[in-house]
């Protein structure tokens, strides 16, 4: 790359939600700082209330670089985070990067390229999830198989394409301006909100399996139900909210779970055969851990059995018991929070 296509590169704002994120935040901030991008560059971190050493190492961050800023997020919640970064940063392309999350080495140089390429408002690759220990490789083989999470192509991979949302996003900061930033009503769900608000305004959506970001799963059982039963709750406000946003995908857990505890019942009241279901259930995840599992050590194989029933689980139970408060008082507001950009 010569200098002339250097200067025409555009400056890019790497917005950074964070809380409790003392064990990724540094390498996540170091792999942004580290992007092969000759175009100027800022990150802008947005510090929640964490009961761990993430605001003294985010300001040990600022200290050693003069791109790294920070804001602060009193709420601890994810869109008021990403609005309030979005507020402080001043480049015409934004990224949004999680405290857990790696990007690869041209993530920026390579989402940029396909802006212009696509003529897209927002584009994003693969969640590429990575674990450090059993369990966590156990999560990661789940996340990205197509028995854990279907056919979700920023899981899984697949063709490059127009999508209805993707992890994370590389964003025209005029496409966040005029939908007026994150709704920060959405606790959860919020990049899948906004990706609808964008497309139901024209504007594109494009994933490419070229741009990956690794992710690093929950470290712990409860902290994997925790986490899917909040995306099968506000995936359900999503649905109540934008009338035609659900599909097949996002039904098949919450159906498992109804079938699976009307075999119970029927299995312990009435007949044997009602256990049917639930065992054929059972089986077919003993089934798909195999290939998920491949090259993992036994250890981690053996967990992913485990890793499987509970996202599925819990988010199915997310989404039936998702309450109608959460979807009306979305509802009532109407409207984003908007970002004042000026």
């Amino acid at each position: 790359m010569n200098a002339k296509s250097d200067v025409r590169l555009p400056a890019v704002s790497v917005i950074m939600p964070v809380l409790d994120e003392e064990r990724h935040l540094r390498g996540a901030v170091q792999a942004i700082l580290a992007q092969e991008y000759a175009g100027e560059m800022e990150v802008v971190i947005a510090l929640g209330p964490s009961k761990d050493r993430t605001d003294e190492i985010a300001a040990e961050l600022v200290r050693d670089d003069p791109r790294v800023h920070t804001v602060p997020n009193p709420t601890g919640r994810t869109p008021a985070a990403l609005n309030a970064a979005i507020k402080a940063s001043r480049h015409p392309i934004v990224v949004r990067v999680d405290g857990h999350g790696m990007l690869s080495p041209n993530y920026i140089a390579t989402a940029v390229r396909l802006l212009e390429e696509t003529g897209a408002q927002n584009v994003g690759g693969i969640m590429h999830a990575e674990g450090e220990n059993a369990w966590e490789h156990a999560v990661a083989a789940a996340m990205t198989s197509k028995i854990g999470v279907g056919n979700a192509a920023f899981h899984t991979g697949g063709q490059a394409a127009p999508a209805e949302t993707v992890y994370l996003g590389v964003f025209r900061r005029e496409a966040l301006e005029q939908q007026g930033g994150y709704n920060e009503e959405f606790i959860r769900a919020q990049d899948w909100e906004l990706n609808f608000r964008i497309r139901e305004a024209g504007g594109l959506i494009w994933f490419s399996p070229e741009l990956k970001v690794s992710y690093r799963p929950r470290p712990s059982v409860r902290a994997l139900a925790k986490q899917y039963k909040d995306y099968g709750r506000w995936r359900h406000v999503v649905a109540r909210y934008h009338s035609g946003s659900i599909n097949l995908r996002y039904l098949a857990p919450p159906t498992a779970v109804c079938a699976i505890a009307a075999g119970l019942v029927v299995g312990a009241a009435l007949t044997p055969w009602g256990l049917v279901v639930p065992g054929g259930y059972l089986a077919a995840i003993a089934a798909g851990s195999v290939p998920a599992g491949k090259g993992l050590p036994l250890k981690a194989r053996l967990r992913i059995p485990v890793a499987l029933a509970t996202m599925h689980m819990c988010w199915g139970w997310g989404f039936l018991t998702s309450p109608k408060s959460l979807a009306r008082k979305v509802i009532a507001s109407r409207r984003p929070a908007v970002v004042d950009v000026a």
